[in-house]
């Protein structure tokens, strides 16, 4: 039978309940939901924000440090109690995990490129789910500069993904911010090359994550290099995956 692949992103504001550590009940309903999803032929990669805000927490910091070595630092903290909370409770359904630490270098061409594809092929073979996050600890760079909005599309491009879902704190693309316009207006679908998809898209991004809707935008354009569609929809929304595996009409479908 062949089978999705489906990449989902999950924001570092859903994953620590915005900034007070890893919120493992809410992990707990997304890892239930991609077992459900991998029950019925959909393959998961998980690209995971969460680590830098961790590792704050456990070193009680209240601020995102502006020193770029102390931001490695929390990343490799935090790293592991994100990678221990996944391979807890995705264990409970009998499902292994592995974790893939990337930067934009690797994802360049060449030699390294195939080997990160050939890897993550591998590895969904054998009914594991990759847990993809970006080597913050190595690439100043992609802390200073990136997002893992952008790394999941370019994971997307990488497998030939069906869907790249984000799961983020708002209820898709609205067409001016619902944080400033109560009348604001969620658009279902439109197409990735519409121009008003890069007027209405706010670059704004919350405190702990480096994104914000632009970034998410951006990167639905990038997953449609290899026909990848995009919904950005609520995390917050009660069996959010699997509404979208019913193909119940939420959040904001990207097509290309």
């Amino acid at each position: 039978m062949n089978r999705d692949i489906w990449v989902i992103k999950i924001g570092s504001a859903l994953l620590t309940d915005n900034g007070k550590g890893l919120d493992k009940a809410a992990i707990a309903k997304w890892t239930e939901q991609m077992a459900f999803l991998k029950k019925n032929s959909i393959d998961c990669i998980l690209v995971s924000s969460g680590a830098i805000a961790e590792g704050m927490q456990r070193m009680k910091w209240s601020s995102r440090p502006s020193n770029i070595h102390e931001l490695q630092a929390a990343a490799a903290i935090g790293q592991m109690g994100l990678v221990q909370t996944y391979e807890s409770l995705f264990s409970q359904f009998g499902i292994h995990t592995a974790q893939i630490l990337l930067t934009h270098e690797n994802l360049q061409g060449g030699k390294t490129l195939d080997n990160v594809r050939s890897t993550i092929h591998t590895l969904l073979s054998l009914g594991v789910v990759p847990i993809v996050n970006e080597n913050d600890t190595v690439a100043t760079e992609e802390i200073k500069f990136g997002d893992n909005d952008t790394l999941a599309a370019r994971v997307s491009n990488l497998i030939n993904a069906k869907r790249l879902i984000i799961l983020t704190d708002q209820g898709g693309v609205y067409d001016s911010d619902p944080r400033e316009n109560t009348s604001a207006k969620l658009i279902s679908k439109i197409q990735a090359n519409d121009e008003l998809l890069e007027k209405v898209a706010s670059r704004k991004g919350g405190s702990l994550g480096s994104g914000g809707m632009y970034t998410k935008v951006l990167a639905a354009r990038t997953a449609c290099d290899s026909g990848t569609e995009t919904i950005i929809a609520s995390g917050h929304m009660d069996s959010v995956l699997i509404k979208l595996f019913e193909k119940e009409k939420i959040g904001t479908l990207i097509h290309c």
